[in-house]
């Protein structure tokens, strides 16, 4: 027996087999989404449940202080159990009750040798171990001062390198060392360094106009400068002999400027001599030391500011 369908029957047959197959197909889509969330469920309860199970779970430190407070004594940090990443953040932070290490420049604006060591050694390191670094910079050199019509200084590079003593002395004057030496690197690593003032003062210290500058220069305030880097030049026991002449705490060695002219970076590090404190997870002691040159090696971290506050073995 052979079944015939009309031509109405053929037209709504492909119409409720595409309404059917939409069905389908959402149908399938939801459950899909249905059996994700009930996996991600399923994982969730089997972590949690296994992190309890074996004792992995993270439960807050059981001790009466907020923890903003853990680290603000060793007695509350002990209490709370967390002195070991207590020592791990004072780790980042310098000793402030360490004086910093003391560095006087002694140098001429326009000497090939000094700039090199102002932008190759200096500003970088000063640069990242600023808070460990008390800089003072006296622009003067091997200037001599004298009687005479052209002025009361001669310089050793001429009288531009005198103008560049002056103009570098009044920035530190009107500007503090901190952002003065800024001014001052950018100035020693261009081309010219008379022509560069003007812009790396406008770059780096804004709020001081370039009209005050020169004022301190062509007045009585630029004398005055350079006459008191004159007395402090003079005044240096042993006499320099030659420029860069770098001193560290007061007290100048051949030892310790022939390693500042290429590693000034450890230098100042080794002669930092900070407090640290080691924590033994062992045996669950603190202990106190120096650093110095001669124990810094057996230390097992180490810090770009050159604060070893950690260490555990």
């Amino acid at each position: 027996m052979v079944m015939t369908l009309s031509s109405s029957q053929e037209e709504e047959l492909p119409q409720s087999s595409l309404a059917a197959c939409l069905r389908a197909v959402w149908i399938c889509f939801l459950l899909r989404i249905t059996m994700r969330v009930l996996c991600l469920l399923a994982v969730g309860f089997l972590i949690v449940t296994d992190h309890k199970a074996f004792g992995i779970s993270h439960p807050k430190p059981a001790c009466r202080y907020p923890p903003s407070q853990w680290c603000r004594s060793l007695e509350i940090a002990v209490e709370c159990k967390v002195q070991k990443q207590c020592m791990e953040l004072s780790a980042i932070k310098p000793n402030q009750t360490v004086p910093r290490v003391a560095l006087t420049l002694y140098y001429e604006s326009l000497c090939p040798d000094c700039r090199y060591f102002i932008t190759q050694q200096l500003f970088p390191t000063w640069t990242m171990l600023q808070d460990i670094l008390s800089l003072t910079l006296v622009p003067y050199g091997n200037a001599k001062e004298i009687l005479s019509a052209n002025g009361p200084f001669s310089c050793q590079h001429g009288e531009p390198e005198c103008r560049g003593n002056m103009i570098e002395a009044c920035i530190i004057h009107l500007t503090g060392t901190s952002l003065a030496f800024q001014v001052i690197y950018c100035m020693e690593s261009a081309t010219n360094v008379l022509n560069a003032a003007e812009p790396c003062l406008q770059l780096y210290a804004p709020s001081v106009s370039w009209a005050t500058v020169d004022d301190c220069v062509t007045g009585r305030l630029g004398y005055e400068l350079m006459h008191d880097y004159a007395v402090m030049t003079r005044a240096l026991n042993p006499a320099h002999t030659h420029v860069p002449w770098v001193t560290f705490d007061g007290e100048h060695t051949e030892e310790n400027e022939a390693r500042a002219m290429s590693s000034l970076f450890n230098l100042v590090c080794e002669l930092y001599k900070v407090k640290y404190f080691c924590y033994n997870s062992t045996w669950n002691q603190l202990s106190l030391g120096n650093v110095t040159s001669a124990n810094m090696d057996i230390l097992s971290h180490k810090y770009p500011i050159c604060a070893y506050l950690y260490c555990d073995w």
